[in-house]
């Protein structure tokens, strides 16, 4: 067993999985099909290349939440011209960001070959990948390392990759979400990130079961003396 551990962060990100027309939305952590995609793009496949991408849904997958970001909403105005120039309609867009999150992704597969494949694309990309939107790319330092652990495992032995002050008004106890068939787990929620097609033509998406875990992680920021505190407020 072979897993890559990437840290995607940045002042913006957005993960939709159910986002349609007008309106854009961002779920909370990254998708599988998400970082599928980015692996994919990093490999050179197409889009219509159903096969090659497919495949990718074998990896083992999980997202550690380092420091949840805040909700961002952007407001966009488009316009639509007929061919002599006219305005033809208006489109009033709301498109939903992350900000200033930080997530540890994991993926791994007992094919260490395979996932060796993956890392060197990722470290030199065919096309460029980004999080969840063009202008969005990933950071210079978003991969970590490669270990021969499993996904879980490498999760629960990172330490935290929050700021400083995130860490300061935080628990050590984050929140990490696992394919369901990599932990023992009574509850387990589907998330419809499964990749069928990333055809334009014909976009599709199965559903995965998902686990939620909790991961303690030390925090030597959690005692830290602040001179402020006694002014109050």
């Amino acid at each position: 067993m072979k897993t890559l551990l990437l840290k995607f962060s940045g002042p913006l990100q957005s993960w939709g999985t159910s986002s349609h027309f007008e309106t854009r939305q961002t779920d909370r952590y990254p998708s599988k099909s998400a970082v599928i995609g980015m692996i994919a793009a990093s490999l050179g496949y197409r889009r219509h290349e159903d096969e090659k991408i497919q495949e990718l849904n074998d990896l083992n997958f999980g997202v550690r939440i380092d420091q949840a970001g805040e909700n961002l909403r952007d407001y966009h105005i488009a316009r639509k011209y007929k061919n002599n120039g006219a305005i033809d309609r208006t489109y009033v867009t709301d498109r939903y960001y992350l900000e200033d999150a930080i997530f540890i992704v994991a993926i791994g597969h007992e094919d260490e070959q395979f996932v060796e494949k993956i890392e060197r694309g990722l470290k030199e990309p065919y096309f460029q990948p980004f999080m969840g939107r063009r202008s969005l790319p990933l950071p210079v330092d978003f991969f970590i390392e490669s270990r021969k652990k499993d996904v879980v495992e490498s999760l629960q032995q990172l330490p935290w990759k929050a700021a400083k002050w995130y860490k300061r008004t935080n628990s050590n106890q984050l929140t990490a979400y696992v394919d369901s068939d990599l932990v023992t787990s009574e509850t387990i929620q589907m998330r419809q990130d499964r990749v069928k097609s990333f055809s334009q033509k014909n976009r599709l998406f199965g559903f995965r079961g998902e686990a939620q875990i909790k991961i303690d992680v030390e925090n030597r920021f959690s005692d830290e003396h602040n001179a402020f505190d006694a002014l109050g407020g």
